[in-house]
Order: C-alpha cells, then structure tokens, then sequence
C-alpha cells in the first residue's frame, strides 16, 4: 500500500522552459545537465523538463510523409531522429543521473525513447523519472501521440502509467495532450498523484484553462513545461521540411498552478527561462476537504474504470515440452 504521508511540508521545483539543440542528442544533454547544476544552485528540489527535449520536438517538420507515400528527404531525417533518441538506461541518462546524484534531486525529463532491447524503427515519446540517488525511478510514454505524431512515435501502453514516491509526494503525469483524455486523467489520480507534471509542446491560451482545470479537478499541484524554440535554432538539414515561415516556432507557456487552479507562477511566453516555486504541501489536504475526485465525489455504485496496466508484447515466447 502506498504511504500518501509526506516527511516534508514544503517542495521547491524548477520548471525550464528551454529550448534543445535540435537533433544533437550530445548538446542537448550537455545543455540539460548545465541546467540541472544552475537551478539547484536556487534551491530547487523538483525540475521538470518539456516533452521530448532529448533531442527535439520536430514541430513544422514534415517528414516528407503523405497519405500513400513517403520521400528519401525524410527518411534521411527520420534516421537522424532516430539516431538522436535516447536508450533507457543507456549512455545519455546516465550522464544525467551522475548529475542528478551529484545535486541531490528529483528529476522529470523528457525524451524521445528507443528501445534498448529492440532494434526496430519506433520510438516513443517519454518521460523519465530520476530520484535524488541518480537511479531511474520510473518512464511514462505516450499513450496517443496527436495528429502528424502519429507518423513519428509508437503508442506505450497501460504499463508505464508510472507514478513516484519521494519524501514530498507522489509524483506523476501525462503528457501533452494525453492530458485531454478524462480516463487517463482519473487513472493518475487513482494512483494519488499530488504533484502532477503535464510537459507539453501545446501553446494555445486554453492549455492554460486545462493546466488550472486539471489542478482543480485533482487537487493536485500541476506544472506546466514548454519549449521555446525559434527558426534559426533547426539544423540547415531540416530546414527544407520546416512548413513554418514565422520565426517563433514554439513560444512556451510554462506555468505552475496551486490545488485550487490558482496560477502560482506564468505563463511563461516569448523566451526561455525558468518558473520557480515553494509549494506548500498542505494546500493539497486542505483543497480536497470538500472535492475529492476518486473519494468522497466519486460513485462506484455508478461508474467503473478498468486500466490495463500490462506490458504489451506483440509476439510472446514460450518453450513447449516434446
């Protein structure tokens, strides 16, 4: 059974808004890990990273991908993509755990996964949980990548609805617009997610309204991540197939959001830079006195959620006696 008391009263987080260098896995890394040292220098004991930081979100990018047919252009770039992504464990996360172990911190990034015991073509998008001791604590991925990601990453599945304890709550999330899905959302509060983390690419003004709507819905502190990226930070390589002419390709729109859906900090727009806060963890208690969504304003007389939450094997081996 899980402990939902905490040994601490207070968190202080860091959310960065940054942004990576674009399918250079090493930087990219490089630049996180430079990031991690700075805003632990502030403090800061949770740090939240956007979704599919390592080593990009292609946002613009077409893949030369149509219905029916696909172009060496983006083959060429898929196999840059794929190159760049990130083995669980493997050489990237454990630059980050040494980082990570060194600074005494909880750790959620965002990455683009490959994995590590298959040599296919598919990659995820997924987010890593590192605790203080530099160990990965857990990774959720993607349950429904949306629209043209579809092209781009697989779908995880029910085994990685991963929520983590530490000495200031129980962490978890979804991401981007899995965050739209009201049964994965009753999933992660199931499990007693307290502060809930939604690393995202979406930039229009209602995710604001769905950070506070999630915040309030759950009860749960939320922490918003974005990217903001600009046109001259793609590589010459990609630029081809970038369908944008703006020069903002992400703006941001980080945010931290109290139990109640109050906005603690942002939205972050037009930059990068980094949203800190001390959350009082009391908040979380006192905002469920009256709305407790899984508890005292839930009816399972009436409704009933079913969650799979087996690893899915396309292909199952097992040795038959002769």
């Amino acid at each position: 059974m899980m402990d939902m008391s905490n040994s601490k009263d207070s968190v202080k987080v860091a959310v960065i808004q940054a942004a990576p260098f674009l399918f250079d896995k090493e930087k990219t890394v490089e630049k996180a890990c430079d990031l991690i040292e700075e805003v632990s220098e502030e403090g800061a004991e949770l740090i939240l990273f956007p979704e599919a930081f390592i080593p990009a979100y292609p946002r613009g990018l077409d893949f030369e991908a149509k219905v029916g047919e696909r172009g060496d252009r983006g083959r060429k770039l898929w196999q840059k993509y794929y190159e760049n992504s990130v083995e669980i464990p493997g050489e990237s996360t454990d630059k980050l755990a040494e980082t990570v172990r060194e600074k005494e911190v909880f750790l959620a990034m965002g990455v683009i996964e490959r994995e590590v015991e298959k040599r296919g073509g598919t990659l995820y998008c997924t987010v890593i949980y590192f605790g203080p001791d530099g160990e990965i604590k857990g990774k959720h991925r993607k349950l429904k990548p949306t629209g043209a990601e579809r092209v781009i990453w697989g779908e995880g599945d029910g085994s990685t609805l991963d929520v983590i304890e530490t000495d200031f709550g129980i962490v978890g999330g979804l991401i981007c617009w899995e965050n739209y899905m009201p049964l994965a959302r009753t999933a992660m509060y199931d499990k007693g997610v307290e502060i809930y983390l939604a690393p995202t690419a979406a930039t229009e003004d209602v995710w604001q309204s769905t950070l506070r709507h999630i915040a309030y819905e759950g009860r749960c502190f939320v922490l918003g991540c974005n990217q903001y990226v600009t046109r001259d930070m793609y590589p010459d390589y990609a630029l081809e197939g970038l369908n944008f002419d703006r020069e903002v390709i992400c703006r941001g729109g980080s945010a931290i959001i109290s139990p109640m859906g109050k906005v603690i900090e942002g939205p972050l727009y037009g930059e990068e830079g980094v949203l800190y806060a001390e959350l009082d963890l009391g908040e979380i208690c006192k905002s469920r006195f009256d709305f407790d969504v899984v508890g005292h304003y839930s009816r399972p007389d009436v409704f009933e959620l079913k969650v799979n939450e087996e690893k899915q094997e396309n292909v199952r081996r097992k040795k038959f006696d002769d």
